[in-house]
């Protein structure tokens, strides 16, 4: 039984990444993984935490030179900045740029409309169930 519910998690993960990466390509030319990063980044931003390379390896459960690359084509694309680390001159720390932010507010609302295609039919108490279930299993 969970390997069957395992093989079927990792198929409604996988179809789930490619319908939205799919849409964010489409629309924004943001693959989902840049997506996730940027995301990660505004919110750390945003909760006036301090957002490094391996923040959000830890955020995304992502190895450092994964996340590495991603950020590098985030800052290159100029949705992101480096500036240097008053703390620890080793490491940088990370922020949206205006146009990053502006991308990933268009960015959401695409992933979400392909999401509530994907998940919309199922009544709310069941995605919050389901929520609650992938954040227990989280921990």
């Amino acid at each position: 039984m969970l390997t069957d519910t395992f093989d079927l998690l990792v198929k409604v993960q996988i179809q789930l990444w490619n319908a939205v990466d799919a849409a964010l390509r489409t629309a924004h030319e943001l693959p989902v993984a840049r997506f996730q990063v940027l995301r990660s980044i505004a919110r750390r931003d945003e909760g006036g935490r301090p957002c490094r390379v391996q923040d959000l390896a830890g955020d995304l459960e992502v190895t450092v030179g994964g996340i590495s690359k991603l950020v590098d084509r985030l800052e290159a694309a100029r949705l992101c900045e480096r500036r240097s680390n008053p703390e620890d001159r080793r490491s940088s720390l990370l922020r949206p740029t205006a146009a990053g932010r502006e991308l990933l507010a268009a960015a959401e609302r695409t992933a979400e409309a392909e999401l509530s295609r994907h998940l919309g039919t199922l009544p709310t108490t069941d995605l919050r169930r389901f929520a609650a279930v992938l954040e227990e299993l989280n921990r």
